[in-house]
């Protein structure tokens, strides 16, 4: 009875683990069947994106202790500098006031804080302030300029020859010294032919050398020897001898700071020395080279005795580089400002105004020539990859980011 009772119980011991399987089997049989592919994968949940936490950003704390020591530091400066020791000047109180400030700030600091602490704040501190006082006087430079020279513009017509004169003449500039700086950089860098240390210590000693010099040896050889004239074309001469030796020097470091292994690179692939330095050198230092460019522009657009030298000032205008004297803007900023009349200088700071929008839209469009094109690229390929896979597979953007 015994024996009867446990075979029976073993086999419903063995139906009843032999049930599972089968109906696991089963139910794979019928996804497989019902799906007519392989089995689902099972979804891997989305991971959270971390962001880097800012270790160098202030605390209330350190807002209060700054902005606090701030006020304390004009107080105690305000009462010891203007009514205990009764001293004056603008500029002897705010620079009593920096070291008030540093030595309460030290103070307030080194409470809750260690040492090091307290030196990097300080020295933040004084970075901050001496990046404010550069701000402050550049920006206060051209708003005075600005200021002074609004009147000027209701009549435009006194200084558009300077200008039309300031653009042909850079324009010839460019035109010579920037392909020819950026040749002797490539022939320095690159190709490293007979004598290219030599042309490296020319090139070197032309950045040292004073304007004037160009404005005289053009003027003796052009002017003078070869019966030119002072005309445009030859101030337009003498300032590309000028930007010459700075768009060489800024090409060149330009160029070495490209990686040697995509050079190597480059090679290894098949290309010829020649098409490995238009087709990779040149354009990974783009921005390196557009910079030179741009230094070089306004330090041409700015020369004032270079053109005095070679082409002479004149209130005429002139569009014709090659005959007649021809003026620009740096050199009617200077006649005018020797009359010593209101009017006169009036539109003297209207013309340096020009000069310094001038100036400001080069910079602008070498930023824009030179952007980084890495994060937008970026962003429409990303674009592109979640309309296709949710066209496709019908995935979400989660999935597309991952």
């Amino acid at each position: 009875m015994s024996a009867t009772t446990t075979l029976e119980g073993a086999e419903i011991l063995d139906e009843r683990n032999a049930a599972p399987s089968e109906a696991h089997g089963s139910s794979e049989v019928d996804s497989v069947e019902t799906s007519g592919g392989p089995p689902d994968v099972p979804r891997v949940p989305p991971v959270a994106r971390r962001r880097p936490r800012r270790v160098r950003a202030l605390t209330l704390d350190d807002w209060l202790a700054l902005g606090g020591s701030v006020l304390a530091s004009f107080a105690l400066l305000y009462v010891g500098y203007l009514h205990l020791l009764d001293f004056s000047g603008f500029v002897g109180f705010v620079v009593c006031w920096y070291f008030v400030f540093i030595a309460v700030y030290a103070t307030v600091v080194s409470i809750a804080n260690p040492r090091h602490i307290v030196v990097e704040r300080l020295v933040a501190a004084t970075l901050y302030l001496v990046a404010a006082l550069v701000i402050f006087a550049l920006a206060s430079t051209v708003v005075y300029t600005f200021v002074e020279g609004w009147p000027a513009f209701h009549h435009l017509n006194f200084f558009i020859h300077a200008i039309v004169g300031t653009l042909i003449m850079v324009g010839i500039a460019v035109v010579v010294a920037v392909p020819l700086g950026i040749g002797t950089a490539v022939y320095m860098t690159e190709v490293r032919g007979p004598g290219s240390h030599l042309i490296r210590t020319v090139v070197e000693a032309m950045t040292a050398l004073s304007d004037i010099l160009a404005g005289l040896f053009v003027y003796a050889l052009l002017v003078v020897g070869f019966g030119l004239g002072k005309t445009g074309l030859a101030a337009a001469i003498a300032i590309a001898v000028t930007m010459l030796p700075l768009v060489a020097r800024a090409s060149e470091v330009a160029l070495r700071i490209v990686p040697g292994s995509l050079r190597q690179a480059s090679e290894a692939l098949g290309a010829t020395h020649w098409k490995t330095t238009w087709k990779v050198v040149l354009p990974s230092a783009r921005a390196g080279l557009v910079t030179a460019a741009i230094l070089a522009i306004a330090r041409g657009i700015g020369e004032t005795a270079v053109v005095l030298v070679t082409t002479g000032a004149t209130s005429f205008f002139n569009a014709n580089p090659v005959s007649e004297p021809m003026t620009s803007l740096p050199l009617f900023i200077y006649t005018a400002y020797q009359t010593h009349q209101p009017v006169a200088l009036t539109r003297a700071f209207g013309a340096a105004s020009v000069l310094l929008a001038m100036v400001l839209l080069l910079f602008v469009v070498a930023r824009w020539i030179v952007r980084d094109k890495t994060g937008r690229e970026r962003s429409r390929l990303l674009i592109v990859q979640r309309l296709f896979v949710r066209d496709v597979g019908g995935v979400d953007d989660t999935e597309a980011d991952q």
